[in-house]
């Protein structure tokens, strides 16, 4: 069965694994009742992330705390889901929520500062023209799983040195074997992985420090360097010697840290994953069997484009890492606090989406939604919200989301990934301006870090690495200097005329057939005539609405020529026909007899305490489908009677109703169907500040 075929019920492998906050005074029956929920909602697996608002009653890795772990892993083996352990309480990683710390104060985070006089327990390292370099703990901290742990607060959990070999080891031992001992027998099963977040070498709060560790002073002069050079890093005058500490702190955290959690990750059967500290760090992906990254705090977004700035590598960091080690699987922690206008609450559907196809495009093929609250009690709500899940006023159409995601993961993880260029990247410096071209031209590259520069060779003008050919190189054009270094030189994967910039597309393999999945990254409606580089006839698969339709193509210089069109947040697959039969069966485009539109629809009734509006329209049977198109913030849930057509979640909602449903709630007596559209606001006006909602005049922009 080819992908196409898959992708009409595509498997529980590819579900989305969102973050669950277990925040809450946890019962067991109720953790039994919301994973009955989630799966009931399309969602078939949770990594466990203990969060703040656990209350004091429940302490971490505690009998008590693990009786309520047994109760969510064994509910899950029992439903068929799957789930991730997650390695802290609450977070950066590895410090076991203070707990490494108390177990010994020497393996508190470390640092390194320029200060113009002594403090108190400094190591002094050297002495320079710009002031004393000296050793120090950093003071860094962690977020911790109760009230009064947070940032600034007075219980607040010390940050362990995860450069320091005994003090990771100290970690593993109070977290990995404490599960081990308590679930072994779920391993490889229904735990499949532990997900390591954001780990932090100094810690949060920390200001004026680099990291350091206990003997690093010893292991950087007998490989060269100057501890005086150091100087730089605070002064901003890189040198040879600021260049080596980059390198060696890198080489340390790797081979300390990740290689330590990835080696016992192994051995015990599942995935080491999550993601690292920075959007652009791409070399220590290679430790984790999920590479990963975290897109949060609204990084990149709609307003912003999805180009510019270090952050809008991230997708392509993971998803390209992925690929070069041969792993099927890379993640993104998405969506966490992507409010809008610094209204915590403030998400969107159409932000969903956006950021959804905006990871997609990029190869990622494992969703992890942030967050679903166990508990939205109190202040737990303001806690880096919004809740994307069952707290949110999309949750009862959720399998509508939770489908397309599945589909869009098996997507890019069951079929190769073409691409034309490489680009030659550093650790931390994945080039986001340089990269801009290729996408806005619709030219695939893949990231190939400095690790495995070595391994790549010239051949016939081609670059060769681990199997993949590049006809282009961008970057450090004193290597290999027979491939072209100029990435024109690339036939983009689709020509547009006119030019789309935001147009972005993966042009995909499965076998024989040929894919394109294409998506509108900008904030307008797009049409251009598109050119595909195939002969075969053209079929275009709604990832959202699980249609396969026709495309009405001509071949002109042996390329597929049509028009595309793309309305904003809309995205499509296209593909090539194995035969003219295969286009043959697929569906053709049937037209609306009518389209309605706000201006038909009259306000029916109003609920403020639910931020609901009911308008009511009627339709008569006119000899064909009835689309109905509406501009509303935000879900807007479509009626015939008593039977729920559909849903739209993003401007404009499109809900398109067939003749037949109109014709079965035709009321004989005035011979028109009752149509009501329920549009429900923003959970903003819930837990934040409020937010307009209801059905908005086209021509003013005004609500009804």
């Amino acid at each position: 069965m080819d992908i196409i075929e898959k992708l009409k019920q595509p498997s529980r492998e590819y579900t989305p694994i969102p973050f669950w906050f277990l925040n809450g005074d946890l019962r067991h029956e109720e953790i039994r009742r919301q994973l009955r929920d989630f799966q009931e909602h399309g969602i078939y697996g949770v990594v466990l992330h203990p969060r703040i608002g656990l209350p004091r009653r429940i302490p971490y890795l505690s009998k008590t705390f693990f009786s309520y772990i047994r109760t969510t892993i064994e509910t899950a083996a029992e439903l068929g889901m799957k789930a991730v352990l997650y390695d802290e309480g609450m977070y950066p990683s590895g410090s076991a929520c203070g707990l490494v710390v108390k177990q010994n104060p020497a393996w508190a985070s470390r640092g390194i500062a320029l200060r113009e006089k002594l403090q108190p327990q400094d190591r002094e390292l050297c002495r320079t023209e710009k002031g004393i370099l000296v050793e120090a703990f950093s003071g860094g901290t962690l977020r911790g799983i109760h009230f009064g742990q947070d940032d600034g607060e007075r219980d607040t959990p010390k940050s362990a040195d995860i450069l320091n070999p005994e003090a990771v080891q100290c970690f593993i031992q109070l977290t990995h074997e404490a599960y081990w001992r308590e679930f072994s027998e779920h391993f490889g099963k229904t735990v499949i992985g532990f997900f390591t977040d954001e780990p932090s070498i100094l810690g949060r709060n920390v200001s004026g420090m680099m990291p350091w560790t206990a003997g690093f002073a010893e292991d950087f002069t007998a490989a060269g360097g100057r501890p005086e050079g150091l100087a730089g890093l605070f002064t901003g005058e890189e040198n040879a010697d600021t260049e080596l500490y980059h390198r060696m702190i890198l080489e340390r955290e790797e081979k300390v840290y990740y290689g330590s959690l990835s080696r016992w990750c192994g051995e015990h059967g599942i995935a080491l994953m999550g993601h690292p500290h920075q959007s652009d760090d791409i070399e220590v992906e290679k430790y984790f069997h999920i590479p990963g990254q975290d897109l949060v705090l609204r990084w990149v977004a709609p307003e912003k484009g999805g180009t510019a700035g270090m952050d809008s590598t991230m997708g392509k960091c993971s998803a390209d890492m992925a690929r070069l080690m041969g792993r099927k699987r890379n993640a993104n922690e998405c969506f966490g606090a992507c409010n809008r206008e610094n209204n915590p609450w403030y998400f969107t559907g159409a932000d969903m989406k956006w950021y959804t196809d905006w990871l997609g495009v990029r190869g990622v093929n494992l969703f992890i939604p942030h967050a679903f609250y166990y508990s939205l009690k109190g202040k737990r709500s303001g806690e880096r919200p919004p809740d994307v899940g069952p707290g949110s006023n999309w949750w009862p159409r959720y399998r509508k989301w939770a489908d397309y995601m599945t589909r869009l993961s098996q997507l890019m993880a069951e079929t190769e990934t073409v691409t034309g260029t490489a680009v030659l990247c550093r650790n931390r410096e994945l080039r986001a301006e340089d990269v801009r071209p290729l996408f806005e031209s619709q030219r695939g590259f893949r990231y190939l870090p400095e690790s495995v520069w070595q391994e790549c060779r010239e051949e016939n003008g081609e670059l060769v690495c681990r199997g993949m050919r590049f006809r282009a190189v961008l970057g450090r054009e004193a290597q290999f200097p027979s491939v072209s270094h100029d990435f024109h030189t690339v036939t983009p994967d689709v020509l547009c005329a006119p030019e789309q910039p935001e147009l972005r597309v993966a042009r995909l393999r499965d076998g024989e057939r040929e894919l394109w999945f294409c998506v509108n990254e900008g904030l307008q409606d797009l049409e251009t005539e598109i050119t595909l580089p195939a002969e075969a006839e053209i079929g275009r698969y709604d990832l959202w609405g699980n249609r396969k339709l026709k495309v009405k193509s001509v071949l002109r210089n042996g390329g597929r020529v049509f028009t595309l069109r793309l309305d904003r947040n809309e995205s499509t697959l296209l593909f090539t026909c194995g035969s003219e039969a295969e286009w043959q069966a697929l569906e053709e485009e049937r037209p609306a007899a009518r389209v309605l539109t706000g201006k038909d629809f009259t306000l029916a009734a109003e609920e403020p305490e639910k931020f609901r509006k009911t308008y009511t329209a009627e339709v008569a049977p006119c000899g064909g489908d009835v689309l109905v198109q509406v501009e509303a913030e935000e879900t807007a849930e479509l009626f015939i009677g008593d039977t729920f057509a559909d849903a739209g979640f993003w401007r404009p909602q499109k809900i398109r109703v067939p003749e037949e449903l109109i014709q079965k709630n035709t009321l004989p007596a005035g011979g028109t169907a009752k149509l009501q559209l329920t549009v429900t606001g923003s959970k903003a006006n819930q837990y934040g500040r409020a937010v307009p909602y209801g059905l908005i005049r086209e021509d003013t922009e005004t609500l009804i």
